[in-house]
């Protein structure tokens, strides 16, 4: 193993995997009737910044959000100061700081390190044995199962039988199903989190008054320039503001049919048999994680109306930051698409439709203007696989946009208090409860 990847590993040994079942999550137990994008969450941590341990607290209190299934696998942070970085004359990342914003080649030059980290520590491997469920206190007696691929896929057990489905065309089709529709839509989010804070701004605004007053005083003779530039310093100063830089690095799980053989026939195993999970544990080039796209978000104007505590108000600015992140993505690579089952048709005290609720809303980057297609799920009973039908298309209703980001409720925002987003239809057939909305076009989306 890399010496600059130890960091990475310290908290997550291959020990962690045999001597634990990876459990799921409590929302994806209690909700599982659609098939949604697995994520992992990570936080690029700066120890050395003011505000990088209350960053760190506020990314490790929030949940992975409900539109994706929780597949996290034990750590979640990646500490700046503890790695050699691409930088190669300091340590971390390229890092975006007050008045630096970081150059294409610094953010691709991030983001390549980090997938290379990723590869040396081996966490595809590990987000795969999630996967299957990988178990035991030694390679002696560790076992996989599909367990989990069964609950999120909605499969019948029989149908991801591994042994039974390598022996019958349907069962291989099955197991090629599960592999498209949940192991390769498995992604891990890297969010490096910096700030501006009003005393940032104030020691500019000083200056910039500053300079600004020196050159009226040269002018002038006099003084006035000075007295200017004192008022505008304390101005700046009684501004308590704070913003925060967010660069968000994507990454997915390299899953195909060539990869999905090797997985089934050399290492995969419901019994213990050492060899095959011993090979498992070795293999060092099969399970890759691939970056595949990057976000920033920052907004200057961005205010919040509610008394908050510096803790919460860390916690509500990177949250909803990292959300606008995530809507940016969802946009900018298809795979990374949120879907969302129709909650139930709204009619009127006549029985006339009047529109459509779906548990998504401002959090999920919906507004006015934005246009979903409503698609079905239909599995083919003879081959197992899936495919997806348009059925008509949607668009939200004005006035009905539930705002269910972050604390909004406590900033009292029109919307927050609404239980869901009322879509109207736009074009199509018949919607009904269970159907699916995605945003835009989807390629996978048969007319």
């Amino acid at each position: 193993m890399a010496t600059n990847s130890k960091w990475l590993i310290a908290n997550s040994p291959w020990l962690v995997a045999l001597f634990c079942v990876c459990a799921l999550s409590a929302q994806a137990q209690s909700n599982l009737d659609y098939r949604r994008n697995s994520l992992a969450m990570m936080l690029v941590f700066h120890p050395e910044d003011e505000f990088g341990e209350e960053i760190y607290k506020a990314f490790d209190s929030l949940p992975i959000p409900d539109k994706y299934d929780d597949h996290n696998i034990g750590w979640r942070v990646i500490d700046n100061s503890q790695i050699w970085g691409v930088q190669r004359r300091d340590s971390g990342y390229y890092k975006a700081t007050y008045g630096h914003q970081l150059t294409p080649s610094e953010l691709k030059a991030n983001a390549l390190f980090t997938e290379q980290l990723f590869n040396e520590a081996e966490v595809a491997k590990e987000m795969v044995a999630k996967w299957f469920g990988m178990s035991g206190s030694s390679a002696e007696d560790a076992v996989f199962n599909t367990d989990l691929i069964q609950q999120r896929g909605q499969y019948n057990a029989n149908d991801v039988d591994v042994a039974l489905a390598l022996q019958t065309t349907r069962g291989l089709a099955t197991l090629s199903d599960a592999g498209e529709e949940l192991l390769m839509n498995t992604f891990v989010l890297v969010n490096d989190i910096t700030y501006i804070t009003a005393e940032q701004e104030a020691a500019a605004a000083k200056v910039a008054m500053g300079v600004i007053g020196g050159l009226f005083d040269a002018i002038t003779g006099g003084s006035a320039g000075k007295e200017v530039a004192n008022v505008a310093g304390d101005i700046a100063d009684s501004f308590t503001g704070f913003k925060v830089k967010t660069h968000s690095y994507l990454y997915q799980l390299e899953w195909n049919d060539s990869i999905a053989a090797i997985f089934y026939q050399q290492h995969y195993t419901a019994k213990p048999d050492p060899k095959k999970i011993q090979a498992f544990l070795d293999d060092k080039t099969t399970y890759r994680l691939k970056y595949v796209a990057h976000e920033y978000e920052f907004d200057k104007k961005s205010v919040l109306k509610g008394q908050y505590s510096r803790t919460e108000l860390v916690r509500t600015i990177c949250a909803r930051s990292m959300d606008k992140n995530i809507v940016a993505l969802a946009k900018q690579y298809e795979d990374f698409k949120v879907k969302t089952p129709v909650f139930q048709v709204l009619t009127n005290g006549r029985g006339k439709i009047e529109g459509y609720a779906a548990k998504i809303g401002m959090k999920e980057g919906i507004n006015e203007q934005s246009k979903f297609q409503v698609v079905q799920r239909i599995q083919d009973p003879e081959t197992g696989k899936s495919e997806y039908k348009y059925v008509a298309t949607v668009k939200p209703k004005k006035g009905s946009i539930w705002d269910n980001r972050y604390n909004a409720v406590l900033e009292q925002d029109a919307g927050a208090t609404l239980p869901y987003t009322t879509f109207t239809k736009v074009a199509g057939g018949e919607i009904l409860p269970g159907m699916l909305l995605i945003e835009g076009k989807y390629r996978k989306v048969k007319e």
